[in-house]
């Protein structure tokens, strides 16, 4: 019976008392709990005005996140090397999810864009699941293909095939920022894994010189991404979000002009509760404010960064590239939505984890959480002393 036992980890790992990382938990709990305040100023006087109850997002949001501790909590409860040996159908997973928005009459269109599906009461953006899906793919790739990626041109070219279709698919929903924050992340994971430099600059020229022949071949992309360099050209136009978000900046100088008192939100600045909730943020709270929530997202990336480096110690090569892949998609969906809010950068459709109003990227950022803890709650779990002394005897 102890043999048996020993050769199925999932039930084992049930009964290991579970070893949170406090600081990675705190740190997520406070950009929720602070996210939540920051919407319900942000989406007041939209509440109002489109439900006639000022807490309308915020109600919804706080559902999503229940949902999102839920799920996170059952991920916390799956061994890693669960993950690891299902990544082709997680592919599958992905890759489907991509193709049934696009399907007339299952995609749910919302301001051109055809990005979500109807799962019971809400509507499900399914570029957030088939993200993660399709990354847990790529880190089990790169273990299982490590010595072809590091000597083979094939090795790289595999993967980037795959996220190449991935990516047109999104491209077709369209969802330019989606695309954009999945092959960064992917390219970053191959360079972590190894991948040679000749390889890694080849496709990435590519990708580049792709990325710009879409933006300047589609007239509607061009004007997104030349809007920003001079928002006050057509500051009633293409360059209106960009100046309402720069002046809603603008207004909160050193440290705001208080919670709730942003004049911005008040049907001003288009997006305040989704894509633009930093801006309101910078109203109310100021530069100081800003610095804080800002330093707050670089803590929680040094953190999960830290875990994966612990991971790669410890041999645990698919938890490190799975910890660089969430750490790289959360931090590039944060600098681009400051970014954006700030004008460094051009306008694109992404959340601010944790904070924006969006509740199929807050269930997915709350499972990215859970994943991690887990990671941490093995690694924390093979360095007590009785597993470093069965280590030693194998």
């Amino acid at each position: 019976m102890s043999s048996i036992s020993a050769t199925m980890p999932f039930p084992a790992r049930l009964k290991t008392a579970l070893q949170i990382d406090p600081v990675l938990m705190t740190i997520a709990l406070t950009l929720l709990l602070g996210g939540f305040v920051i919407l319900a100023s942000a989406s007041i006087s939209i509440s109002e005005n489109a439900a006639g109850n000022p807490f309308f997002y915020l109600q919804r949001q706080m559902l999503a996140a229940i949902i999102g501790m839920v799920a996170g909590g059952v991920c916390l409860f799956v061994p890693m090397q669960v993950w690891r040996s299902v990544g082709p159908l997680l592919l599958f997973a992905g890759i489907a999810l991509l193709v049934v928005v696009l399907i007339p009459g299952v995609g749910y269109e919302v301001n051109g864009s055809t990005r979500w599906v109807r799962v019971g009461f809400m509507n499900l953006q399914v570029s957030e699941p088939a993200r993660l899906c399709l990354l847990l793919y790529l880190a089990g790739y790169l273990v299982r293909r490590n010595k072809a990626l590091r000597e083979e041109f094939v090795g790289f070219l595999r993967p980037m095939l795959v996220l190449t279709v991935a990516c047109v698919l999104l491209l077709k929903e369209p969802d330019f920022g989606a695309a954009l924050v999945l092959l960064a992340t992917a390219l970053v994971m191959l360079f972590v894994a190894g991948a040679r430099i000749r390889d890694f600059l080849l496709f990435f020229s590519a990708g580049v010189l792709a990325m710009a022949a879409l933006a300047i071949t589609s007239p509607y992309r061009m004007k997104r991404l030349t809007a920003f360099l001079d928002p006050w050209a057509d500051p009633y136009n293409s360059g209106f979000q960009l100046t309402q978000s720069l002046i809603a900046i603008g207004r909160g100088e050193w440290f705001g002009v208080g919670l709730g008192d942003s004049v911005q939100k008040l049907f001003y600045l288009p997006e305040a509760h989704t894509d633009f909730v930093f801006a309101v943020f910078a109203e109310e709270f100021g530069l100081a404010g800003s610095v804080f929530l800002i330093a707050l997202f670089a803590a929680l990336l040094w953190r999960v960064f830290t875990l994966g480096m612990r991971a790669a110690r410890a041999e645990r090569f698919f938890e490190a590239y799975v910890a660089v892949g969430l750490g790289t998609w959360l931090g590039l969906q944060a600098f681009i939505n400051v970014g954006v809010n700030m004008g460094l950068l051009p306008t694109k459709g992404l959340t601010l984890p944790l904070i924006s109003y969006g509740r199929s990227s807050l269930i997915i950022t709350m499972i990215c959480i859970g994943l991690l803890l887990r990671i941490h709650h093995e690694l924390a779990v093979d360095a007590t002393p009785v597993n470093r002394k069965r280590g030693r005897r194998k």
